[in-house]
């Protein structure tokens, strides 16, 4: 029943894509109004966000640990944590499975999606990258299983309360957070108080994943075409606002009648193949062709440590064949999309197919370009696209006073990644890029 009023006065979902309708004013505005917010959190930079971020980011758990504590002491809540925690062991042989489980760490690390790239360009050269995986992983993992009991813990009192098994109150997808845990939230003591926590909660958790978001855009933009962006828009926050602009447009789409059948199309297609097809050339990209030993060296010369054996190990061996591995499981078990009971039309999952290929297109175009710069033919242009043209200095350790008579012979080559780190740059040196000027 909660379902239903939540789809049809809030939602006002429609029976499916083809009755797709119009955007809802309400709607609209409360997502003009998160997109202000956004805005107003990130204009200022890095800085200002990283500032922002310690409330949106600590606050959340707050609220998790109460919703726990209060979850763990309902009827019925220690079934829902042991359905959290039994495993089904016949699933590891469902493609289906895999691919969420690599998609959700992905969509909560951030792999793939450039976010930890963009974020990390703006750290010191000397920075512990190793300290900084090791906690981002272990912290989100963390996260997971705490967010796991929070949420089954209040299953197990739904099914509690309905005489039925928590596998039947469970659903998957968006409808999990906003129709089935408020129904659950809405039969508790202080209902009200649970149901305001609850949805800050979710409001700051979207709010970070969308400064991340937006940062990658804006860094990327911002790097790449600095001049550009200096001439025709002065300022980076009118960048970032612009960049905020048409991220509104775009999500007006999701919020019509329509719109949740369009949303469960992105997340399919772009939050979880796409994503596996980019994540596997990312990875041979860097261990393979850049060069794993080369990485190590580079990490070596900005900590003073070598990677553990495991790094090296898993950027060769072991990160390929499992994300290759699953996005070919998944492939040859693919199985459409669909939205509770409701299975889309051809055309639909064509344009899920569309939306996937917007990201995917972006391999094979950018190995062209890279074709087309080179000389002779197409094999030599293949294998010289293959080789990067990073100059390898993992093994150059220059001092000061060497600098100058380094550059004397040959003024053309730029300074070595510790000649950047411990000079602000010199005459003759190659201007910086603004994610480099940060960076120092």
């Amino acid at each position: 029943m909660f379902f239903c009023v939540s789809s049809h006065n809030v939602l006002k979902i429609s029976s499916g894509i083809d009755e797709f309708g119009a955007p809802q004013w309400d709607l609209s505005l409360t997502l003009l109004l998160a997109w202000i917010i956004v805005y107003l959190c990130i204009f200022k930079g890095v800085k200002s966000t990283g500032k922002v971020v310690y409330f949106t980011a600590t606050f959340p758990y707050i609220v998790l640990i109460a919703l726990l504590i209060r979850g763990v002491t309902l009827d019925g809540a220690v079934d829902g944590i042991v359905y959290f925690l039994r495993p089904k062991w016949h699933l590891l042989g469902t493609a289906e499975v895999w691919l969420n489980a690599a998609a959700q760490n992905f969509n909560s690390i951030g792999i793939a999606f450039g976010g930890c790239i963009a974020l990390s360009s703006y750290n010191k050269f000397n920075n512990n990258v190793f300290k900084d995986t090791l906690m981002i992983a272990c912290i989100n993992s963390a996260t997971s299983l705490l967010a796991g009991f929070a949420i089954f813990s209040v299953m197990g009192y739904m099914a509690f309360l309905q005489g039925t098994t928590v596998e039947e109150v469970a659903t998957q997808g968006p409808g999990l957070a906003f129709v089935v845990y408020p129904q659950a939230i809405a039969t508790m003591p202080v209902s009200p108080l649970w149901a305001i926590l609850f949805f800050i909660m979710l409001l700051l958790l979207g709010i970070d994943s969308q400064f991340c978001t937006v940062e990658v855009i804006v860094t990327t933009l911002y790097d790449h075409f600095h001049p550009l962006i200096r001439k025709y828009l002065k300022r980076k926050e009118v960048l970032v606002l612009l960049v905020c602009c048409v991220s509104y447009l775009l999500g007006l789409p999701n919020i019509a009648q329509g719109g949740m059948y369009f949303f469960q199309l992105i997340d399919f297609y772009a939050a979880a193949i796409s994503l596996m097809v980019i994540a596997f050339f990312e990875v041979v990209a860097i261990s393979w062709i850049y060069g794993a030993n080369r990485l190590a060296r580079n990490i070596e010369e900005m900590t003073g440590n070598k990677p553990w054996l495991y790094f090296i190990v898993c950027w060769y061996g072991l990160s390929p064949i499992l994300i290759g591995g699953i996005m070919i499981f998944g492939f040859i078990q693919y199985t459409p999309v669909r939205y509770g009971d409701y299975y889309y039309p051809g055309w639909g999952q064509a344009i899920g197919w569309v939306i996937a290929s917007l990201s995917i297109i972006c391999l094979p175009i950018g190995a062209i370009h890279a074709m087309l710069k080179e000389k002779g033919g197409f094999v030599e242009r293949f294998m010289a696209s293959l080789k990067s043209k990073i100059p390898d200095r993992g093994s150059l350790t220059f001092e000061p006073e060497e600098f100058g008579s380094y550059r004397k012979e040959d003024p053309t080559l730029p300074p070595s990644y510790n000649d950047i780190s411990r000079h602000k740059g010199f005459p003759s040196a190659p201007p910086l890029s603004p994610v480099q000027e940060s960076a120092l």
